[in-house]
């Protein structure tokens, strides 16, 4: 048995996103299930497309999920190197002039105006858009005197006309391309730079691929890359093509579903933990159904057998409740960490910050909701929900709150315990329901109906700073000024 050796290889022509960043992981996974080895490879064969800084964005990305490559380009080690496409033309020129000597390959000399042309006829004629191969026929002399002339040409290889290229997948079995349809497909573009069919079938040949993990997009160019290796004499690695991940109705994913990329879930307040957790279910499952899986423990569990091969859905609550869990379940230090960038206001004064996010973060299921749903810990409310002022600053809750001022101001501690007592003592006097204080202070208090436990918010908010938010509330409510959000 061979070592197991998987590559990433993307384009840089973007940002990650998630059907890539899902790839990546599954190699990372089955390489670290197999004591293998993970190369991560830049295909940037095409040029043309390129988006500058997409590379260093793209590593980025995949270092911020905790997916990591034993070798690549920015790597130490590179016995495999170098491990961008471009810096490995020679060989693949190389390979392309022993093709052409050996009667594998051909120039061809048809323009893009003979090309359309011809595709025009056939799709007339109600047959596929192939080329037809007019110049295999070509003698390797005259040939050579053509391009020696200055005529333009590309390198084809020659395919078979008969029989079929098959392709032993091990998530979707045996899948059969008929040669017919396949064309003579080109290899070398006119200035001689090798296409991706061309140069990813030498590159995992020279870097000792064993298995090629990949999304099932790739499928249709399986069988292009098996015939050129086949055409070099190469071994050929086991295939392996990942399901797609559509939307909930089963359309392509796209940005009105939600975030697609790495950074885009960053900014939505994604944790990465949580974000890979959930990349992991995307066609994957455990054999005893957990969800919840660090990295290590899903390395352990990690075999292509169990990727299935139909597509899968999207879910973004799915992803926000596991987003949540991770709030709950990771030490409170790495929240207080991830959540800073979100905070926008001075936390300088009032409650321990640390304490705060641990109080709150129970009900939150993004960063951004977290950042927000902690604010008025540290900004008074400008503004009170319009609903809960209807149904909670109405009738004689005035006389409650100034009440309840009075009564918690008598107060010689201040915890859980024994605010949760002073309610209960003032309710019965008052002959209400617990209730009908604890709801007129979280509004008077949050400016929300909602939120944490109310004795451990008030407890955390402090004796002074709650006071005032009751007495101001009660003097806004008394002049009919309360001020109600949009």
């Amino acid at each position: 048995m061979h070592v197991v050796r998987v590559r990433y290889a993307p384009s840089p022509t973007g940002t990650l996103h998630i059907g890539g960043a899902r790839t990546a992981l599954f190699n990372f996974l089955f390489a670290r299930h197999t004591n293998g080895t993970f190369v991560l490879r830049v295909e940037d064969t095409d040029q043309a497309r390129q988006v500058p800084g997409s590379e260093e964005a793209m590593i980025r990305g995949l270092k911020s999920l905790g997916i990591l490559w034993d070798e690549g380009p920015d790597t130490p080690s590179q016995p495999y190197g170098p491990y961008r496409v471009t810096e490995r033309m020679a060989r693949h020129q190389e390979l392309a002039r022993q093709l052409l000597a050996e009667g594998k390959a051909y120039r061809c000399f048809c323009t893009p105006e003979e090309l359309e042309a011809e595709r025009n006829r056939r799709r007339a004629e109600g047959l596929p858009p192939r080329y037809s191969g007019r110049c295999r026929t070509l003698t390797p002399e005259a040939s050579k005197a053509r391009a020696e002339a200055g005529e333009r040409w590309v390198l084809r290889l020659v395919v078979p006309e008969e029989g079929e290229t098959i392709v032993e997948d091990i998530i979707r079995g045996t899948v059969r391309f008929e040669n017919r349809i396949l064309d003579d497909f080109v290899l070398m573009k006119p200035d001689f730079t090798p296409v991706y069919n061309f140069a990813v079938a030498i590159d995992d040949h020279d870097m000792a691929i064993t298995h090629v993990i990949r999304g099932e997009e790739h499928l249709s160019n399986t069988p292009k890359q098996i015939l050129v290796m086949k055409a070099l004499g190469f071994d050929l690695p086991k295939f392996a093509h990942l399901p797609m991940i559509l939307a909930p109705d089963r359309t392509k994913l796209s940005k009105r579903h939600g975030a697609t990329s790495v950074e885009e879930y960053r900014d939505q307040g994604i944790l990465p933990e949580a974000l890979v957790n959930y990349l992991l279910l995307l066609g994957w499952s455990a054999p005893d159904g957990r969800e919840i899986m660090t990295l290590d423990e899903a390395a352990q569990e990690f075999t292509l057998e169990r990727v299935q091969h139909t597509a899968a859905i999207y879910d973004q609550k799915k992803l926000e409740w596991m987003n949540h869990e991770y709030f709950v379940r990771l030490p409170v230090e790495r929240i207080v960490e991830a959540v800073q960038p979100f905070i926008t206001y001075d936390t300088s004064q009032g409650p321990d910050f640390h304490a705060v996010v641990a109080l709150s973060r129970e009900r939150s299921f993004t960063l951004v909701q977290l950042a927000e749903s902690m604010r008025f810990f540290y900004e008074r409310p400008s503004t009170y929900e319009s609903k809960g002022v209807q149904k909670h600053f109405g009738g004689h809750v005035v006389e409650r709150l100034e009440a309840l001022v009075e009564r918690l101001e008598q107060l010689t501690a201040w915890d859980h315990d024994i605010l949760l007592s002073a309610y209960d003592t003032l309710s019965g006097e008052l002959s209400i329901k617990r209730a009908e204080l604890i709801h007129p202070t979280r509004l008077a208090v949050t400016g929300r109906t909602v939120g944490p436990g109310l004795f451990e918010l008030v407890a955390l908010l402090g004796r002074d700073e709650t006071l005032a938010r009751l007495r101001t509330s009660a003097e806004l409510i008394r002049s009919d000024r309360v001020p109600v959000e949009a």
